[in-house]
């Protein structure tokens, strides 16, 4: 067998098995949603978070934002003031309510070695009263402590990262797509 044809099996046999009912979960907790979306994410998570940013303006009318979508100032924080509190301090200036939630897009789901930005980011919105959502790859730090977590099926450890990473965009069109979310329809 072809890797392709391999890594697409596992694409299909994970995605089969993903539990639909946390996906709608999160629809509904995004419907309801009365204050800002912040969807955070490192690597490729984070150009998901900007692509999702751009779907949930534009087709559900949802005001998001992706902290990692503004280079200079990411590295501005991150220079300055180090990486693990890049997130917290740009929900703080954001002035982060009880009203918003973040969205919490990773592989590993944070840990103090990996992502302890993500952990600062959920303390944070915790400590707020905001909503935290989650959608991952492993049983890290964020489905842990999140209302909502779409957790990803067992997948083979050497495609975890490219697999958790693309069935995130999956996810996030599902849910742009959803009837509950979706206020506008796509062009094509």
């Amino acid at each position: 067998m072809s890797h392709s044809r391999a890594f697409l099996d596992e694409i299909a046999l994970v995605a089969a098995n993903y539990n639909s009912e946390h996906i709608e979960a999160l629809a509904a907790v995004l419907a309801a949603l009365e204050g800002r979306l912040f969807i955070l994410g490192a690597g490729g998570s984070a150009a998901n978070a900007s692509h999702a940013v751009n779907d949930f303006r534009k087709l559900c009318g949802i005001e998001a934002y992706a902290p990692t979508d503004n280079i200079a100032e990411l590295t501005a924080w991150t220079n300055d003031e180090g990486w693990p509190s890049f997130f917290q301090e740009w929900l703080v200036e954001s002035r982060l309510e009880k009203s918003d939630a973040i969205l919490i897009l990773s592989v590993g789901g944070g840990s103090e070695q990996v992502s302890a930005g993500l952990i600062h980011a959920i303390t944070y919105a915790r400590f707020m009263g905001a909503a935290v959502y989650a959608i991952v790859g492993l049983q890290g730090y964020a489905a842990q402590n999140s209302d909502v977590c779409v957790l990803l099926p067992e997948v083979k450890k050497q495609w975890l990262t490219p697999i958790a990473e693309s069935l995130q965009s999956v996810i996030l069109h599902s849910l742009t797509s959803h009837p509950w979310l979706q206020k506008r329809s796509t062009k094509w």
